[in-house]
């Protein structure tokens, strides 16, 4: 796979203890990335250039093109000259169906629904996870934000991109994303968490942007009972979490933390031993 640059120095003039000085700093790099299926494009999305074999496995998850990583048969990714373009090819059944919905959207970052045909479409059912036995206790939720606030290499850089992990209960962060874009660093996880071979159910889904909509969505698509997010949830996410049986938890600040839906998941310590084992 290319090697692409995910950050850039550039010259900045700074005030630092009241005096402006010249200096440099690095930023994030974002380009754009094409995802095609059988040569179509079908997607156009800017993003970090950087994980782009988890983020095409992700992106066919969550946006329901496929239902299991298996289902891809190989991933190209093509440095053309103004961006990528991540070449997928699917099992014949998958490429079958694909045909029969294909669409094109092109969007900025943090635009989750760009390319959406209709109403119905933005407000899909989203899948239940109300069955999940899956609980945390409330020192997993402040433990799985603060093991993502250190595993973020990018952002401690620049200071300029979002986080996404997947936290199993003692086990921890299994895997970590980074992204210009909060919908892309998810999508880039749920590739890097499938790729390994852990079920969403297994874990909670650790965010460091707000929780909107999409970000719901495409958590329950993976089957993860848990949204932990740093900011705060609007509104719709917070009716689709209920309607999902899903648990949200936000404005993780330190100890503290706000549960929005599903709090009987979040269980004392003697609670949880006793569910979960």
């Amino acid at each position: 796979m290319p090697d692409f640059s995910t950050t850039t120095k550039v010259a900045e003039i700074a005030r630092r203890n009241g005096r402006l000085a010249e200096s440099e700093r690095f930023v994030p790099e974002e380009a754009p990335v094409a995802f095609s299926y059988a040569g179509s494009t079908h997607a156009v999305m800017m993003a970090t250039p950087a994980d782009l074999e988890d983020f095409a496995i992700g992106f066919s998850l969550t946006e329901g093109i496929i239902t299991d990583p298996c289902e891809i048969e190989a991933i190209e990714v093509l440095a053309e000259d103004k961006g990528i373009d991540v070449q997928i090819q699917l099992a014949d059944a998958q490429n079958d169906a694909l045909t029969t919905r294909r669409r094109h959207m092109a969007g900025p970052v943090g635009c989750g629904l760009c390319g959406i045909e209709s109403i119905e479409q933005a407000v899909r059912v989203t899948p239940s996870v109300r069955a999940s036995s899956l609980t945390l206790g409330a020192e997993d939720v402040v433990e799985a934000v603060r093991l993502l606030n250190g595993q973020q290499p990018l952002h401690m850089v620049t200071r300029a991109v979002h986080g996404a992990g997947f936290y199993v209960p003692g086990k921890g962060l299994i895997a970590v994303r980074e992204d210009v874009g909060r919908h892309n660093a998810l999508d880039k996880l749920v590739g890097a968490a499938r790729r390994t071979g852990h079920a969403g159910g297994t874990g909670a889904v650790v965010v460091t942007s707000r929780v909107s909509v999409e970000m719901v969505q495409k958590t329950a698509v993976i089957g993860s009972p848990f949204i932990i997010a740093i900011s705060a949830p609007t509104a719709l996410a917070i009716r689709t979490a209920e309607d999902a049986g899903m648990t949200l938890v936000a404005l993780v600040r330190g100890e503290e933390f706000e549960i929005f839906t599903g709090a009987e998941r979040i269980l004392s310590g003697a609670e949880r031993q006793v569910s979960n084992g």
